[in-house]
């Protein structure tokens, strides 16, 4: 082509001093370059991708994580993140490990009324010293006392309760700093999981057991009277906790509401307390114990022990926060 342009007269190799007809434009020295096309890339599919997502993945749940956990620690109600471990993961499913994670978020509860005097337990929600107990132990017109895992002693004053649900939310005056419990997600729980509780039975601070998850959504049914602390569960069975037996034969409203059972060892005293899973969330308020009808009204644990579902918890903890006194 080339050849032929310089035959005709029309153009001559750039080397040259001009074009050999002026009124034709000089070609640039170099042609343009032409971009390359390429095949288009394959989405890879294999483990590498699978990994890259797993990985933006837990990046994503572990910062909710922490903003959820931080929220807990204020006013504002924020379900913990069930995907929180408090446990080290080198020690997961060590109880030994369990009870030194969350024992800081677990209180011994002494309320004094004209009726008497009670102990209980209760479980930190928020580093300013929201509690949550069950509505039997602070039942009445009651002076409330509460003393936490290193032995400061605190006043506390009732926020919100709910018989229905055997609930109830106190706060401590004056109190910062405290170490919050992670609740966790007690529509996880299966039947045959390891778990440990932690309470004051018989006003024994700090106290440690550990079983299993034995039942799901049994029927236990509370009584709704202030100062009455006795509960039974479905069917008629005598039942107690804190020190009073309750058949279901005297004339008191009741609530019933779906529990948890357990086998660890549960006592009066231990109303209140919490059951924990092996990662150190809380997945239920201990509130009940059976008691057969030839018992003692002090006889210990049979391994029959119920929760309030932390779920039900956190689904009320707006109505309690409210102020509501049910």
């Amino acid at each position: 082509m080339t050849e032929s342009f310089r035959r005709s007269g029309e153009y001559e190799d750039p080397s040259t001093s001009s074009p050999v007809n002026p009124e034709w434009p000089a070609p640039p020295a170099y042609p343009p370059a032409q971009p390359v096309a390429t095949a288009p890339r394959k989405r890879t599919r294999g483990p590498v991708a699978l990994l890259a997502a797993v990985a933006l993945v837990a990046a994503a749940v572990g910062g909710g994580t922490a903003y959820a956990v931080q929220e807990l620690t204020g006013s504002d109600t924020v379900a913990a993140s069930t995907t929180t471990s408090v446990v080290p993961s080198s020690k997961k499913g060590d109880i030994a490990a369990v009870a030194e994670a969350v024992s800081p978020s677990i209180v011994e509860i002494n309320a004094t009324s004209r009726s008497g005097e009670s102990t209980g337990s209760g479980v930190i929600i928020t580093g300013d010293g929201e509690i949550v107990t069950n509505n039997h132990v602070i039942a009445g017109d009651s002076t409330i006392k509460v003393t936490t895992s290193d032995g400061k002693e605190y006043t506390a004053q009732v926020v919100g309760t709910d018989s229905s649900k055997d609930l109830a939310l106190i706060k401590l005056e004056n109190a910062s700093g405290l170490k919050a419990a992670s609740l966790g997600d007690s529509s996880a729980v299966q039947v045959g999981d390891q778990v440990v509780a932690i309470g004051s039975p018989e006003g024994l601070t700090g106290t440690v057991t550990s079983g299993i998850v034995s039942a799901l959504d049994r029927d236990v049914t509370v009584s709704t009277d202030g100062g009455q602390q006795q509960q039974q569960p479905g069917g008629g069975w005598p039942f107690e906790f804190g020190g009073q037996e309750f058949n279901g034969d005297t004339g008191s409203s009741t609530t019933t509401y779906k529990a948890i059972q357990t086998d660890a060892s549960l006592n009066p005293g231990n109303s209140g307390g919490a059951l924990i899973d092996m990662s150190g969330n809380i997945i239920g308020i201990n509130s009940a114990m059976y008691a057969s009808a030839s018992s003692s009204s002090d006889a210990g644990s049979v391994g029959l022990g119920f929760a309030i579902p932390i779920n039900t918890v956190k689904s009320d903890l707006a109505k309690l926060r409210s102020g509501s006194q049910e």
